[in-house]
This record gives structure tokens, sequence and C-alpha cells, in this order.
């Protein structure tokens, strides 16, 4: 009997060049350079591409060693810009058109932080959406005016470009960029080693700079609703009912629950159910009725919906994509952390 083929890794192009950021290359290289196929990680094929091979130095003392020049990204599946040091600098020409040339094949091209200004440099930018740091949105808005930057997302998809918010950001695109390749337990199975979350619900409004408040004394109260959602997820719940448990009237709690986690008390719930449904999906045979029973959709009309609206996708051509092999009828609803 022939053997199995293998199958051919998923292959990401490094943007590199002088300038870069050593955080957003140790995310990229963390996140698709280390091999976790033991756990059931797909193969990645991660090479460090720039305009020449010698060594490119980065702050704090450290340097990149190219494996690849600008060539390699025409054979690329992705390709991730780094940010940069200083948000102004001038990316190489030959990045810039090579950048050009990628998207105008379509591949999908994503940038980290203050990697949005090498997007716009490239032009690949001009009248569509993209996000960099809340504190850099004007600096952006000034220099390349054809953008419509977007002040408080984590992260922003417009025409196959990726543009993610400062530092911790990158790592939530990156993740995402992995779920949505690969599914969920592969971007879980990722974030798990790094010990962050999958992902996190809200956007960056959470982290702009306010005048520092009191302590808020409701922090502890909320953090039990949402696990207690969690746990309960098949429940239906509602504003009024989350805020009877936390002891405050709905619009309080809608207040403070969008304090603490950027988002509105309904948004993150639905959020969290896509995500254990998600994993069902993945891990078990269980008929989508059922999936959408245990992870509170009420009904698989419902669940397809929500699918389309967050995921572009159906839960039957998800399951199709990410299904392993099942675990039984008898799992737990699996849940992302509050």
């Amino acid at each position: 009997m022939p053997a199995t083929p293998t199958p051919t890794p998923y292959r990401i192009a490094l943007v590199s060049f002088p300038g870069i950021r050593a955080f957003d290359v140790s995310v990229i290289t963390e996140v698709w350079g280390v091999d976790r196929t033991d756990r059931g990680v797909p193969a990645f094929d991660l090479r460090r591409t720039a305009a020449a091979p010698a060594p490119i130095l980065l702050r704090g003392g450290l340097s990149l060693t190219p494996d690849r020049t600008l060539a390699w990204l025409s054979r690329a599946d992705l390709i991730v810009v780094p940010g940069l040091d200083d948000h102004l600098t001038p990316a190489p020409g030959p990045v810039l058109e090579a950048l050009r040339r990628a998207h105008a094949r379509a591949t999908p091209i994503a940038a980290l932080c203050g990697g949005a200004f090498t997007l716009a440099q490239a032009g690949l930018l001009d009248g569509r959406r993209a996000v960099t740091h809340w504190n850099l949105t004007d600096l952006l808005r000034t220099h390349h005016r054809g953008v419509k930057v977007v002040r408080d997302a984590l992260f922003v998809h417009d025409d196959n470009l990726w543009t993610s918010a400062g530092t911790a950001a990158g790592i939530d695109l990156c993740l995402h960029l992995v779920r949505t390749a690969h599914g969920a337990e592969a971007a879980a199975t990722i974030a798990r080693s790094m010990v962050t979350a999958p992902f996190r619900t809200g956007t960056q409004a959470q982290f702009i700079e306010h005048p520092t408040p009191h302590a808020d004394r409701d922090a502890d109260t909320l953090a039990e609703v949402r696990a207690f959602a969690l746990t309960h997820l098949a429940q239906p719940h509602t504003v009024a009912g989350l805020a009877a448990r936390a002891g405050m009237s709905p619009r309080s709690f809608a207040r403070h629950f969008r304090a603490t986690t950027g988002t509105a008390p309904l948004r993150w719930l639905i959020t969290q159910r896509i995500a254990a449904a998600q994993k069902l999906l993945e891990r078990t045979d269980l008929p989508l009725p059922e999936v959408a029973r245990r992870t509170g959709f009420g009904s698989e009309i419902t669940m397809r919906q929500h699918f389309a609206t967050h995921l572009s996708t159906s839960p039957r051509d998800y399951r199709l994509a990410f299904h392993h092999t099942p675990a039984g009828p008898g799992v737990d609803t699996p849940g992302p952390q509050p």
C-alpha cells in the first residue's frame, strides 16, 4: 500500500528590513517557527525574507539573518510584516514593490502594530480600513490620509490585508490567522504553549489612556458572572439576568462590563458561544442541533447565522475543514477562560 503523501507545510514569509521591532519578530517566530506537529498543529515553513542576505540589526543588540530573498514571497501562503521602532521609518523600495506584487496575487498580508505604516507606504491601505496602536492613530492619519483608520479594534481585515493594534494585539492577530487557516484547536494549542489566551474579547478602547479611576470594586463580581455564563452556556442569558446575579441594575452592569472587557455583555457571550461551538465541531461528531443546544444558540439556524456573520462560513463547512478524531458524545462543552 503506497505511503500517504506528507502535506505541504503552510508557508509564512516574515518581511524584514532595518528598523523592524524585535518583539514582533519574536511573536511571529513563536507562533509559526516552533514545530508543534506532535501536538496536532499543522507543519509550518517560516522564512525570514529580505532584499539582501546581510544580517539586519534589531534594537537591543539583536540581529536577524534572512534565509530567503523577497522573491520567496511568491511562494508564501501568508506574509507577515513586523512593526517598527520608528513608525515613520521608510521601507526599502524592493520591500514595498514586493508587497504590492503579493497583494496583486491575492496573498494574505498581515502587519503587526506599526507595520500598518509599511503597508500604507506601499499604497495598499488607500481607501481601506486599518488599525495600529491607539497612540499612533493620529500619526497614521496625518501621514497617510487615504487610510480609513479604525481607532479601537484589536485587529482589522480589509481586502486580504490584516492590521493589528500594538504589541500584545499582534499575538491576537497571529493566533486569529492560525485559527482562520487551521481551526480553533490548532490556535488554542499554540496559545497554551505561549501561556496566553487563544483570543481576547473587546477592543483596544479598554487600553487607551484615561485618568486613572478608583479601584473597581465590582471587578470580582463581574469575573464571577462571566465564569457562571461560561459554565452554563446552554442556558439562555439576558443582560437583566446577568445584572441581577451581579447585584446591579442592567444599565450599571452593562457600563461596568464594557469598561472591564471592552465589549457589551451579549456581544461577549456570542463570542464565547461561537468559540465553544468551534471546539465541539472540531472534536466531536455531535449533530449540529445538539452543538447549537449545548452552546446556547438554541437552534441550528441561529448558530448558522452567527457563524456566517463572525466567521464567514457555516457550521457544516467549518466541521468539514477542521474536524479531528471524535472524542465521543459525552464530551463536556469546552469553553474559553473568563
